[in-house]
Parts: structure tokens; sequence; C-alpha cells
């Protein structure tokens, strides 16, 4: 599904769904600085036995900039649609 809304984009630091996961880590993230999502997406990258060039977050905050909202809107509508889909009636606010 994300496939479809990836605008073109060249090869960098940050790919539209590298930013997207680190932009969702950030949201939910207790911090939820910038500094915070580049460091963990610095482990991560540390813990795969990739290299990391740079923990500035003046790239990720550009290309979080770039994420196109119509993307970010629509993941975030289909995945509400999942989880209410498979909420128990009980949980539902007058059946909905």
């Amino acid at each position: 599904m994300t496939d479809s809304y990836l605008p073109e984009y060249r090869e960098r630091l940050h790919p539209p769904t590298v930013t997207l996961s680190m932009f969702m880590m950030q949201a939910l993230n207790e911090d939820g600085s910038c500094q915070k999502a580049v460091a963990g997406w610095a482990a991560q990258r540390t813990a795969e036995g990739l290299g990391v060039k740079s923990v500035n977050t003046g790239a990720y905050c550009k290309a979080r900039q770039r994420l196109p909202v119509e993307m970010v809107s629509e993941l975030a509508r289909h995945t509400g649609q999942l989880l209410s889909g498979h909420a128990p009636a009980g949980w539902r606010w007058r059946a909905h």
C-alpha cells in the first residue's frame, strides 16, 4: 500500500520509507525529538552492521518535510480502519 503513495525520489540518506519509519517512531516516543529519532535510526543501522554517516538532524528534518501529506494521512486512515475492524464490539462507542 505504501508504494502507491511514494513520490519519485533520488537515493538519499533518508529515503521516504525510512523517513516514514523514523517519523512514526518519533511520534510514538515519549521524548518526541528529532534527535531521538535520528539516534534510534543510527543505533539500528549500527546493530545491522551498516555505517552511520551522521547523527545530525538536518537531513532527517528535510526528508520529513518531503513526505507527502497524502501518504501519511492515508496510511493513518487505513491503519485506523484495520484496527477498528478488529476491535471487540464492547470497545465501541454506540456501536461505532
